[in-house]
C-alpha cells in the first residue's frame, strides 16, 4: 500500500507527492552518493574547496536538501558533499 500525500497549492494547483520525494536520500558514504551523483552533491551557492592548482568541481548536484541529508560526507565543510571530478 503507497502513500501518497496531496497538496493544494496557490492558484488551484495540485500538487501529488510521494514519500520517495518528500524526503531526500541520506547516503551510507561517498561511494553510494557518487553512484547517483556522480560529482557530489552541494547546498545551494556552494563553492568547491581546493588548494594549489587544482580547478574546483563545478558541475555537483545542486540540492540543499540532499546536501543536508548527507553533511557528513562533506569532509572539509565547504559546502559541497563527496565531490569528484
Amino acid at each position: 500500500m503507497a502513500l501518497v500525500v496531496t497538496l493544494a497549492l496557490a492558484g488551484g494547483t495540485v500538487a501529488v507527492v510521494s514519500p520517495a520525494q518528500a524526503a531526500p536520500t541520506k547516503f551510507k558514504n561517498c561511494t553510494a552518493l557518487n553512484k547517483k551523483y556522480r560529482h557530489g552533491v552541494g547546498k545551494k551557492g556552494a563553492r568547491d574547496k581546493v588548494r594549489g592548482r587544482t580547478k574546483p568541481v563545478t558541475n555537483f548536484k545542486v540540492s540543499t536538501a540532499i546536501y543536508n541529508a548527507n553533511t557528513k560526507l562533506d569532509r572539509d565543510k565547504d559546502g559541497v558533499a563527496c565531490e569528484k571530478r
